[in-house]
C-alpha cells in the first residue's frame, strides 16, 4: 500500500517549475514580474488540470493531469456530470449510465469507467487505493475457473472468449471490463458503510445499556450524538439502496451501462461500412459473397444485390443484439441483486440499532413518568400533611385573641385542647389518604 501510495503521487509539473524559475528574472525594465504571486498555483487554477488515477483494462495504472474540458470531450460527458466527482461538493451516491462513460459516485470512489479505463480523482484515501489494488488485483490474476481447467481447454476458452467479445457476445460467467469496476467500487462502498455500522453498533450498545443503569447529562449527550451518526450513516445506506433498486427496475438504464457491447457494435458498423465501400469500388462489379459469373452483372443486379445483403445482415443484427442484450440485462441484473442484497442487510443492521435507540427511549422515558409520578404522590403528602398542620394554626390563632373565656383558667385545658386538636388532624390526615387510596392516586 505504500509503494502504490508513493507511485500515485503526482509529480510536479516541469512547466511549473520553469514557470517559477522564470519568474524570478528580472524583465528588461529592471522589474520583477508576478512579483507576490504563488506562479505554479496560478497555472495549475489557469489551466483547471486535476491529477487523476488512470487504470486500464490490463490492470497497468499511472496519473495523468486533464483539465476539465479534455475530460468532458474524452468521456463525452456533460460538465454537471463531473461536477458529481468533485470533492469539494457533497452530493449523495449517485450511478449514471452515459453513452461512452458510467459515472459512479459511491462514498469515497467517485470514479468514471469507460469500456477501457477507469478514472478515478487522485487521492491519498485508503479506500480509493484499497479500490485500485482490488481492481488490479481482479484484472491480473484469473478466475477460479480457469485454474481447473487444462491448458487446452483454457486455449480453447480463450479462443471463444475473444470471439465472442468482438461479435458483442459475452459469456454468463463473463463480464465486461466496466461491469468489474462497477462491482469492485459496489464492493468497496457496501464494506465501507458496512464497517461504518458495525463501528456504530460496537459503541452504541454497551453506550445504551450504560444508559438505562445510570440516567445523567453526559450519558445522553453521548447517546444524542450517537442518534445524530446513526440518522445521517442511515440517510447514506438508504441512498444507495435506492440508487441500486431504481437500477434494477429500469432495462433502458442497464442498457445503457454495456459500454463494451456498444463499442463492439460500433466498431462493426464501421467495418460493415467500409466493406461496402469497397463492394461499391469494385471495378467488375461483384463481391466476394455474391456468385461468380463470366459475365459481368448490371448495376441494377448489383444495387439490389447490395440492398438484399444491407437488410439481411440488419435483421441479422438486430435479432443479435436484442438477445444479447436480455441476456445481458439479466447478468447486470444478478449483479447488482448480489450487492442489493448486502446494502438492504446493513439497512437493517441500522434499522435494528435504530429500534433499540427507540427502545431505550421509551424505557427512560417510563422511568422518568415513574420518578414524575412518584414526586407527584409525595408532593400530595405533604400538601395533605400542610393542611393537617394548619389546623393547628387555626386553633392558635382563635385562642390567642385578645377576649376572656372561662376556658383560660383551667390548668389543664391546654391539654385537653391539644388532644383535642391532634386527633382532629391525624383523623382528618387519615381521610385524606383512605380517599386518595380510593380513587387511586396513590399506591400505598
Amino acid at each position: 500500500m505504500a509503494d502504490l501510495k508513493e507511485r500515485l503521487l503526482p509529480p510536479k509539473p516541469a512547466s511549473a517549475i520553469n514557470l517559477r524559475d522564470s519568474s524570478y528574472r528580472p524583465s528588461a525594465s529592471g522589474r520583477q514580474p508576478f512579483q507576490g504571486v504563488d506562479v505554479p498555483g496560478l497555472k495549475k487554477r489557469g489551466q483547471g488540470l486535476r491529477s487523476w488515477i488512470r487504470v486500464d483494462s490490463s490492470g497497468n495504472s499511472q496519473i495523468i493531469e486533464v483539465d476539465k474540458f479534455t475530460m468532458m470531450r474524452r468521456c463525452d460527458l456533460p460538465a454537471r456530470d463531473l461536477r458529481l466527482l468533485d470533492p469539494l461538493f457533497v452530493y449523495p451516491s449517485t450511478i449514471l449510465g452515459r453513452e461512452k462513460a458510467i459515472v459512479a459516485n459511491l462514498e469515497q470512489i467517485r470514479c468514471i469507467i469507460t469500456a477501457d479505463e477507469v478514472l478515478l480523482l487522485n487521492s491519498l484515501d485508503s479506500y480509493v487505493l484499497q479500490y485500485v489494488v482490488e481492481l488490479q488485483r481482479r484484472l491480473t490474476t484469473r478466475g477460479v475457473g480457469d485454474v481447473w481447467q487444462s491448458e487446452g481447454a483454457e486455449l480453447n476458452r480463450r479462443r471463444s472468449r475473444n470471439f465472442d467479445s468482438v461479435f458483442g457476445n459475452t459469456s454468463p460467467d463473463y463480464l465486461p471490463f466496466e461491469f468489474r469496476a462497477l462491482e469492485v467500487a459496489l464492493e468497496s462502498a457496501c464494506t465501507f458503510l458496512d464497517s461504518q455500522a458495525a463501528e456504530l453498533e460496537i459503541e452504541a450498545y454497551p453506550l445504551l445499556d450504560e444508559l438505562t443503569s445510570k440516567i445523567s447529562t453526559l450519558n445522553l449527550e453521548r447517546v444524542r450524538r450517537l442518534k445524530s451518526r446513526l440518522v445521517a450513516l442511515t440517510r447514506r445506506v438508504q441512498k444507495v439502496r435506492d440508487e441500486i433498486e431504481q437500477l434494477m427496475d429500469d432495462d433502458g438504464d442497464m442498457a445503457e451501462m454495456f459500454l463494451t457491447e456498444k463499442k463492439c457494435r460500433m466498431e462493426s458498423s464501421f467495418y460493415g461500412d467500409q466493406s461496402l465501400m469497397g463492394f461499391r469500388s469494385n471495378d467488375g462489379g461483384t463481391s466476394i459473397s455474391a456468385p461468380v459469373s463470366p459475365v459481368s452483372s448490371p448495376p441494377a443486379d448489383s444495387r439490389k444485390l447490395e440492398k438484399s445483403l444491407s437488410i439481411a445482415r440488419s435483421r441479422h443484427e438486430s435479432m443479435k443484439s436484442t438477445e444479447s442484450a436480455t441476456e445481458n440485462i439479466e447478468e447486470l441484473e444478478m449483479l447488482l441483486e448480489a450487492y442489493f442484497v448486502v446494502i438492504d442487510s446493513t439497512l437493517n443492521k441500522l434499522t435494528s440499532l435504530k429500534e433499540y435507540i427507540d427502545d431505550t427511549e421509551d424505557f427512560i422515558n417510563i422511568q422518568l413518568d415513574n420518578v414524575r409520578n412518584q414526586l407527584i404522590q409525595f408532593e400530595l403528602l405533604l400538601t395533605t400533611a400542610t393542611f393537617v398542620v394548619a389546623i393547628f394554626g387555626v386553633v392558635a390563632g382563635i385562642f390567642g385573641m385578645n377576649f376572656a373565656i372561662p376556658l383560660f383558667d383551667d390548668a389543664g385545658a391546654f391539654k385537653w385542647v391539644l388532644l383535642i386538636t391532634g386527633v382532629t388532624g391525624v383523623v382528618v390526615f387519615c381521610a385524606f389518604i383512605r380517599f386518595f387510596k380510593y380513587r387511586r392516586l396513590m399506591q400505598l
